[in-house]
């Protein structure tokens, strides 16, 4: 495995595009060919060395590839985007859409992300070691199909609109969320071992969430058919009794998702 290490330097005022700093696209170039890969800020183009020093030779594929962001670039767009092999590692935090669309390797953020994280994933696996913000894993904008594939871990918080149209895949948030987390999903799996503020599964379909922690403003449109006892979703173990919930029924029709709540964390439901 060859590394690739990239240490910011340059001006940050104005964000950058960077979604050319990938394992795909550092494979099989000497780092001075790396340097020379152009990125967007604003509206024109400079080379990476302009933002990052260069240390480091990418490997015969991208899955031989590992890049270390060696600093925090909340400042950086789209590191990892469609990336489909290799690895990625951020020591510090990283800038909206992290992983977008990525469709195999492996992210590690040591810090906090800013929006957008794996939108539309695909595969492969983010790891987030500290908070997230908003729309992670979710749809783009227009889009009803979020992420399909793969799995998102937060070891934090995240804010509003978690797992967004989500159709396959699976995201573990280990703190709290906030609004609409898992609205109009149709498949894959929310874990969230935290508690939620409101209007968790909003018109969803299909899927299923794990709520560990307290939901403070309860969806009504959520029926409870069970109790189930210590959940296990393949290598994810949900320990504890919970009620379990179908819905969401304001969608008439169609097939409806499951719903997961911590019976001693919501005693009122």
């Amino acid at each position: 495995m060859a590394d690739v290490i990239l240490k910011p330097i340059g001006n940050f005022d104005l964000t950058v595009e960077a979604e050319d700093i990938t394992p795909d696209n550092f494979a099989g170039k000497s780092a001075d060919e790396i340097r020379k890969i152009l990125i967007w800020q604003a509206p024109a183009q400079f080379p990476i060395s302009d933002f990052f020093t260069v240390e480091g030779n990418g490997g015969s594929s991208a899955e031989d590839t590992t890049i270390i962001v060696d600093g925090n670039v909340p400042r950086v767009k789209r590191i990892g985007e469609k990336m489909t092999a290799g690895k990625i590692v951020i020591k510090g935090s990283a800038g909206m859409h992290v992983g977008s669309a990525m469709t195999g390797g492996e992210i590690i953020v040591e810090g906090d992300a800013e929006s957008w994280a794996g939108m539309e994933m695909k595969g492969g696996s983010i790891h987030i070691k500290g908070n997230a913000k908003d729309h992670i894993g979710c749809a783009y904008r227009g889009s009803w199909k979020g992420m399909s594939g793969g799995r998102i871990t937060i070891e934090g918080n995240a804010v509003n609109q978690i797992g967004g149209g989500l159709i396959g895949g699976e995201i573990i948030i280990n703190g709290n969320v906030e609004n609409f987390c898992g609205i109009r999903i149709s498949g894959g799996l929310i874990v969230v071992k935290g508690n939620a503020f409101r209007t968790v599964g909003a018109e969803m379909t299909g899927g299923t969430i794990v709520v560990g922690g307290c939901i403070e403003r309860f969806n009504p449109g959520f029926e409870m058919t069970a109790i189930e006892s210590d959940l296990k979703f393949n290598d994810i173990e949900c320990p504890g009794e919970y009620k379990k919930f179908a819905g969401d029924y304001a969608i008439p029709q169609k097939g409806k998702g499951i719903l997961y709540v911590s019976c001693d964390n919501n005693e009122c439901l």
